[in-house]
C-alpha cells in the first residue's frame, strides 16, 4: 500500500525477470513446504546473506538495519516519515520467492509489503510495481499496484487469512510470478491468484521490501530466497 497517489509519467523497466483482476481462484497446486535452509529447497538461492546488504540498495542509515539474521525496517518509537524500500540490485522475471515476515506497530498506519517486478521512481523515494501487502484490516496477502494504478488488483479473503496468520509473530510468505500470473500464499494458505490483463504492464523488475510511512511501525524480514523459473 502507498501514501496518497502521485503521477508517474514514465518508467524504464530494465533487465531480467508472474498475473483478472480482483478475484481469487482455487490454486492448481499447493505451495512447496517452506524451510529455513535453502539446502533442503532445490533450486532456491538466498537473496540476503544474513549479515550484509550486499545485493541490495536503500536507506541504510535511517530506515534499514540488520538484527541477528533479519532485515529490520521502521521504528516503534517514532513515526516512519515516508514509504521506504530495500530493493535488490538485480531484476527478476519468473520466479518463486520465499521469505518470513513479522509486522509490529504501536500507533498509526502499521503496514508493509513485498514488491515484485518493480522499479524505483527516478528522483523519488517511491517504487512502482506489484506489491504483496501486509497489514490490518484487510491488506494481508492482497495485491496492490504501487505508484501506478494505485489500487488493489486482487483482494485476499480475510476469513482464510485469519485462520493462519500469526499477528506480531513470524509468518511465511510465498510469491510465485510466472508469465502474467501472480499467486501468493501466507503460511500455506493461498491469498490471491491474479493474471495481468494489461499487456503494457512490465513483467520483470526488482524485488523489494517495504515499510509504510505514517505509523510507529516496524517490519522484520528473514530467510529471503528465490528460485528462478525457466
Amino acid at each position: 500500500m502507498m501514501m496518497p497517489p502521485f503521477s508517474v509519467l514514465a518508467l524504464a523497466v530494465v533487465a531480467v525477470g508472474m498475473s483478472h483482476p480482483g478475484q481469487s481462484t482455487a490454486p492448481t497446486t499447493r505451495p512447496e513446504t517452506t524451510t529455513a535452509a535453502t539446502a533442503s529447497e532445490p533450486g532456491f538461492v538466498p537473496l540476503f546473506d544474513g549479515a550484509t546488504f550486499t545485493g541490495w540498495d536503500g536507506d541504510l542509515t535511517g530506515t534499514w538495519r540488520i538484527r541477528g539474521d533479519a532485515v529490520v525496517g521502521g521504528s516503534l518509537e517514532a513515526r516512519v516519515p515516508r514509504n521506504e524500500f530495500l530493493a535488490t540490485t538485480r531484476n527478476f522475471r519468473d520466479f518463486v520467492l520465499r521469505l518470513q515476515f513479522k509486522l509490529l506497530g504501536t500507533d498509526g498506519l502499521v503496514n508493509a509489503g513485498v514488491q515484485v517486478r518493480s522499479q524505483r521512481v527516478s528522483g523519488h523515494y517511491e517504487m512502482v510495481g506489484y506489491q504483496l501487502d501486509l497489514g490490518d484490516p484487510t491488506w494481508w496477502g492482497s495485491l496492490y499496484d504501487e505508484s501506478r494504478r494505485d489500487r488493489v488488483l486482487a483482494q485476499s479473503d480475510m476469513t482464510v487469512v485469519d485462520r493462519v496468520l500469526r499477528r506480531s509473530d513470524w509468518n511465511d510468505y510465498e510469491i510465485r510470478c510466472e508469465g502474467r500470473r501472480i499467486v501468493a500464499f501466507i503460511n500455506g494458505a493461498q491469498t490471491i491468484d491474479y493474471t495481468e490483463p494489461d499487456a503494457s504492464i512490465p513483467q520483470r523488475g526488482r524485488i523489494a521490501l517495504q515499510i509504510h510511512g505514517g505509523g510507529k511501525a516496524q517490519v522484520w524480514y528473514r530467510q529471503i530466497r528465490v528460485r528462478p523459473l525457466p
